[in-house]
């Protein structure tokens, strides 16, 4: 009892600690170019990795498992279950360090049974109708353009943990197809802005890398396959935002971590339900064709569908 109520305690502190550091409007902080080449050093780096990862044939980051554990992780998403753990990378065995910033660096995957690879691409091409798929999370989104398999869109970011956080986020997104059964997209933003004020009659702009810092940088990663039997869908998700000083940072990294799992838990999750309703408005069409449930697990089922699958819009 003595344990749970310290515990808790600590938790209650690093809530009040966190909240303070990140509403002062003293707290404002700029973005510095040492950051920004640190973490593109870092993207660099896991960018390497996932391509490591397509040559060893670990599309997904369950196939990089062994064996037993791969399984077992598998069985769990066939019953519905998310996938997510933090990741890290290293560059030559060591650690990038990013100076006055944080690298938020998730993966998580689901699997969406009946579902096809044409499904998935529906859902996250279509941008105009993010903000219901997704919401509360996004706010406001529209396509801004397209060329090919090439897109810009634009999505305001609504968060609410201790304070409320608003941003406004323009994006360029590449999709890539592999092969019929495997497809890529990659998604990064080229600015994000806080809004201050939002919903108030005064609402701005803060200027861009010279805000709070809770978010400067957001890249995605999309990976779909299409085996067992329906689809895996698989974001890696990379962030950076502002660190927090030293003498805080037992207290409140922890918090911190919640969050971003949370957001990748959500957005998994309506990724799913967005792609069920994608699939049943599409069960009466003769033209797709279904995978078996009986496939054996790892090996991709292969299908024929329309180019036009291939010239969806990424997110």
């Amino acid at each position: 009892m003595m344990l749970a109520r310290r515990k808790n305690m600590v938790l209650l502190l690093g809530w009040g600690i966190l909240g303070v550091l990140l509403a002062s409007p003293v707290r404002a902080t700029e973005l510095k170019p040492q950051t920004v080449a640190a973490f593109d050093e870092y993207v660099g780096a896991a960018e390497a990795r996932m391509g490591d990862d397509l040559r060893e044939d670990h599309f997904l980051v369950v196939d990089s498992l062994p064996d037993p554990t791969r399984q077992e992780i598998y069985a769990h998403l066939w019953l519905g279950q998310v996938y997510i753990q933090p990741l890290r990378t290293l560059k030559d065995g060591r650690p990038i360090h990013v100076p006055d910033g944080l690298i938020h660096h998730w993966v998580g995957v689901i699997f969406v049974p009946g579902a096809t690879i044409s499904n998935v691409m529906d859902v996250l091409g279509d941008y105009d109708h993010q903000r219901d798929i997704y919401k509360p999370d996004v706010r406001k989104s529209r396509l801004l353009d397209q060329n090919g398999n090439e897109s810009d869109f634009f999505e305001q970011f609504y968060n609410k943990s201790i304070i409320s956080v608003v941003l406004n986020a323009n994006f360029e997104a590449y999709y890539t197809p592999l092969h019929p059964a495997r497809a890529e997209i990659r998604s990064y933003s080229t600015r994000i802005a806080e809004v201050q004020d939002p919903g108030k009659s005064d609402e701005r702009e803060l200027p861009v890398g010279n805000d709070h810092g809770y978010l400067w940088r957001i890249y995605s990663y999309w990976r779909i396959e299409e085996k067992d039997g329906g689809v895996y869908v698989q974001v890696e998700s990379l962030g950076l935002s502002r660190t927090i000083p030293a003498i805080f940072a037992l207290l409140v990294r922890p918090l911190l971590r919640s969050i971003p799992e949370g957001y990748l838990t959500r957005l998994l999750d309506n990724t799913r339900k967005a792609v069920e309703d994608s699939s049943s408005r599409n069960l009466a069409d003769p033209g797709l064709q279904r995978a078996s449930r009986t496939a054996e697990p790892g090996k991709p089922l292969r299908r024929s569908y329309s180019g036009s699958d291939t010239n969806s819009s990424p997110h």
